[in-house]
């Protein structure tokens, strides 16, 4: 049992520092679309990206998908609803694509199932939106940066999130979709807070 956990942990590790080192879509594998549009994009899923897929969504889905951004944000932290709100949206609409809609949060829930999804999946598709959100001219108070890793006594296994940074204040923020089921809108914290370990049950910074 020891054994077997340990080799789970390596495998943690190995996957989740290999993901910084291809900028946003750090997967390594070659499937991923680095310039993703609404016509085509790809999707990760069962575990670090095992399973690619190339898919569309129809101008009603990606009506569906910019709702929440349409109208300009008075502000970075109304704007960080919003896109909250907007990957949610999508993570719905590319559910009922891939089979992902039954996704749960986290990895052990879901562990064996197919249509899982762990950090290296989430924070690969979870950036994949931001960027068409981004390149759409969308994102008015923010930037989409490369994803980023956290492992370390205190912080716990390694762990991958999207980032986005407030173009005003230069404050980075994970947008961190693996805690939660498929459809429920990402944790968009501080990053500094983040890698410090941060999970559901901290209070929000």
């Amino acid at each position: 049992m020891i054994k077997y956990l340990l080799l789970i942990a390596a495998l943690f590790v190995a996957n989740c520092l290999w993901a910084d080192e291809f900028g946003h879509f750090g997967s390594g594998s070659r499937e991923i679309i680095s310039k993703p549009t609404p016509d085509v994009f790809s999707v990760c899923f069962n575990h670090s990206c095992r399973t690619v897929e190339t898919h569309s969504i129809t101008r009603q889905q990606w009506q569906r998908f910019i709702t929440p951004l349409e109208t300009p944000s008075e502000s970075a932290e109304k704007e960080r609803d919003a896109i909250a709100r907007a990957i949610a949206i999508m993570e719905e609409v590319v559910g009922l694509k891939t089979g992902t809609g039954q996704d749960l949060g986290e990895n052990l829930p879901g562990f064996f199932k197919t249509g899982q999804m762990d950090c290296i999946d989430e924070s690969t598709n979870t950036t994949t939106y931001l960027y068409m959100l981004e390149q759409a001219g969308y994102l008015q108070w923010h930037v989409l940066l490369n994803r980023s890793t956290r492992f370390g006594i205190f912080a716990g296994m390694p762990h991958t999130t999207a980032v986005i940074e407030d173009n005003h204040t230069h404050t980075r923020y994970a947008v961190d979709s693996w805690f939660f089921d498929n459809g429920i809108p990402p944790a968009i914290i501080k990053l500094s807070a983040w890698k410090k370990g941060w999970d559901p049950g901290d209070t929000l910074e």
